[in-house]
């Protein structure tokens, strides 16, 4: 009880003596600054700011919410850490920053983002080297023909009976050469698209010298044509898949446009190229293929078709006019015909073979190749219609067949006539003809009249072939009966046979008055009697002329008798030169 009184008076004195000095005011103090103390402490207590005193059991007072804290801490440095690492960009606590570090904040502001004391460092990748870029005539340039040479040599030995192997390492040899010339320096699609077909022919053979042209096409010649076939259209097919990537890259991710193949598109326009141009008749075995397999076929495939049949002319222009009229002219009378773009193609490749030099002659004198005609009936049916359409369907391509038509028909047309060939193709032109005058366009009745009579005068049969057929056209046989009356003079000179023509007439006329007799054909009486006035001129005329042809042969018989017993002075002193303008005259009727 003494011990506490005294502690008691002690503690009473020492409040007074705090409150005196204070004046009455204290400070207070908070826990959480009580755990930044030094932790060694005094076991026998702790002084306080406030005079108090703490035992020694008041650091376990804080322990667990130390503890607590700590966890706490460590646990959002390890999330921090956990996401840093996700995004591969390392994470510094603000805590663990040095002073260095917060002086040089300002300066990493610029590359870095800062997010809840954190900074993002922008991590730099190394830029890759650029290759460069390789043209196709710098390609071309390194190309040795020595060495090109040497290679083929080696080739022929190693695969000697193996064609279709040489020609693939052929290709591979080009496809090494221009391996660095990329899509964009040779972008074909768009450059064929674009181009006119004079800009686009000699291409990639231009670049390439005279001395490696010329080794290719000598080791070419060397090869059969089946291997040269097949192998042509497997370049055609890797050309095309080429294409079919490109468009595929269009529509979706344009990466991998400047992507370089495997083997070179430049290589593959060559080798092609080259095979054309040195053999030429490949391409005529390859049309049916062309015509026939959709793989082919397309708006969108037709510059690559046109650049093919290019460069056969440049080696034939038979064999180039021959592949326009059997496959691209063909074109026209399909659901592309009606596309611009389609006939500006069509029309460019027949105006640049008939403008190379000597064509027209080139052309004619080769007319029938290997038994079949470079224009044959139907084509020169189709050209008639895209050249003589009528007057509202006319479009500015129109101006430009009317120019190539003369040459064209005249090869369609080109033949000894009287011959077994010609018999058949005035037979069918005669068909052609005859179906187009009776479309009852101006234009093209005219030519197709001018046709059907050609073919009158090519061979007799063609007579008995139009009696077949005239009741079924007997619009279109008046417009013909009319057309040999106005020029008899002349269409007579170059009749085969007078005799079959006069057969043909008289069997119209039978038809004729059996027609005018009969009443179901009331609705055509007038189209028959403008038949039969006109049969009843062609045959006046051809009687006449065949009295003349009796005066003529009397006038002979007569003369040669008088020659026979004139003098020989006399004789000398004829005027034969009258005599056969006499003969002339008489023949022309």
């Amino acid at each position: 009880m003494e011990f506490e009184s005294n502690y008691s008076e002690v503690d009473d004195t020492t409040n007074v003596t705090n409150n005196t000095d204070n004046h009455g005011w204290q400070k207070v103090t908070y826990a959480k600054k009580q755990r930044k103390l030094p932790a060694k402490q005094s076991d026998s207590g702790k002084i306080v700011q406030n005079g108090s005193s703490i035992g020694g059991g008041g650091d376990k007072v804080f322990q667990s919410l130390e503890k607590q804290s700590e966890e706490r801490r460590r646990r959002i440095e390890a999330q921090k850490a956990a996401i840093a690492a996700a995004y591969d960009t390392p994470i510094r606590s603000s805590k663990h920053r040095s002073d260095d570090e917060a002086d040089d904040s300002d300066a990493e502001g610029a590359d870095g983002v800062v997010q809840n004391g954190n900074v993002d460092e922008k991590k730099t990748k190394p830029k890759k080297p650029k290759k460069p870029k390789v043209t196709i005539a710098e390609a071309a340039a390194k190309i040795d023909a020595s060495d090109l040479g040497v290679f083929l040599a080696d080739v022929t030995a190693s695969y000697e009976s193996q064609q279709e192997i040489q020609l693939m390492r052929f290709a591979d040899y080009f496809g090494r050469a221009f391996s660095a010339v990329n899509s964009s320096q040779f972008p074909w699609t768009k450059l064929f698209r674009e181009s006119t077909i004079s800009k686009i022919a000699d291409i990639p053979v231009s670049h390439i010298s005279e001395a490696v042209f010329k080794t290719s096409v000598d080791w070419i010649s060397h090869q059969s044509y089946e291997a040269l076939g097949s192998f042509v259209l497997w370049c055609l097919d890797s050309i095309l898949a080429d294409f079919a990537s490109q468009q595929a890259g269009a529509k979706g991710s344009k990466k991998g446009l400047q992507q370089t193949s495997s083997k070179s598109q430049v290589a593959m326009f060559l080798v092609v190229a080259m095979v054309l141009r040195r053999k030429p008749d490949v391409l005529i075995s390859l049309l049916p293929t062309l015509k026939e397999n959709s793989k082919y076929q397309g708006q969108d495939k037709l510059p690559l078709i046109v650049w093919v049949i290019a460069q056969a002319c440049q080696g034939d222009l038979a064999v180039g006019l021959y592949s326009w009229a059997h496959h691209l002219l063909s074109i026209l009378g399909g659901k592309s015909g009606s596309n611009p773009q389609s006939r500006d193609l069509v029309l460019q490749l027949v105006e640049r073979i008939l403008s190379a030099p000597k064509a027209r002659t080139i052309l004619v004198n080769g007319a029938v190749r290997k038994g079949e005609r470079l224009v044959p009936p139907s084509a020169l049916d189709l050209l008639l219609r895209v050249t003589f359409p009528a007057s509202s369907t006319r479009v500015k391509a129109t101006e430009r067949f009317v120019a190539v038509y003369p040459t064209l028909k005249e090869v369609a047309l080109a033949g000894a006539p009287g011959s077994k060939a010609m018999k058949q193709v005035s037979q069918q032109m005669l068909t052609f003809a005859l179906k187009a005058i009776g479309e009852g366009i101006p234009e093209l009745s005219r030519e197709a009249t001018n046709i059907f009579i050609w073919c009158l005068t090519l061979h007799p049969d063609c007579c008995k072939q139009w009696d077949k057929v005239y009741m079924d056209n007997l619009d279109a046989s008046v417009a013909i009966m009319k057309k040999l009356t106005e020029d008899w003079k002349a269409l007579s000179v170059k009749q085969s046979s007078l005799e079959a023509l006069g057969d043909t007439i008289r069997s119209f006329r039978h038809k004729n008055e059996n027609a005018l007799m009969d009443v179901e054909e009331a609705a055509r009486q007038k189209l028959f009697k403008d038949a039969d006035k006109y049969c009843k001129v062609i045959l006046g005329r051809l009687s006449r002329g065949h009295r003349c042809m009796k005066g003529v042969g009397l006038v002979i018989f007569a003369i040669g008798i008088g020659i026979a017993l004139m003098p020989q002075q006399s004789f000398n002193s004829w005027d034969w030169n009258k005599l056969s303008v006499l003969f002339s005259t008489q023949q022309s009727f």
